[in-house]
């Protein structure tokens, strides 16, 4: 039987960077939409127009991207990079010039 740990190179975090206009109502409400969305399938808010969703596998990853996809807005800019827990644990991270917490990673279940 073959199966993979989980480790530091096989988690897989999801970031999506957008840029929505919002100079109409209708463009705030599907910006807004999009946000929505983004948190239904787990992403966290990581600053207002960066969202970030942990996930246990390359695999994983990709439904969760292909589901960012299916929700795109009509209009604006929408980023999506997969990096892994390795490459994401490298983030400095900073608030008014104090260094500021990663966010936690959430704990994965290992039955054997």
């Amino acid at each position: 039987m073959s199966f993979s740990r989980y480790n530091a190179y096989r988690i897989m975090w999801v970031l999506v960077l957008f840029d929505l206009p919002t100079e109409t109502k209708k463009q705030r409400s599907q910006a807004s939409k999009f946000r929505r969305d983004l948190l239904d399938d787990g992403f966290t808010m990581f600053q207002f127009s960066i969202y970030l969703r942990n996930c246990p596998s390359k695999e994983n990853a990709d439904v969760h991207i292909k589901r960012v996809k299916n929700k795109l807005p009509q209009y604006g800019k929408v980023g999506i990079i997969s990096i892994t827990d390795k490459q994401f644990s490298q983030m400095e991270i900073f608030f008014s010039k104090q260094a500021s917490n990663l966010p936690l990673t959430p704990q994965q279940l290992e039955m054997f």
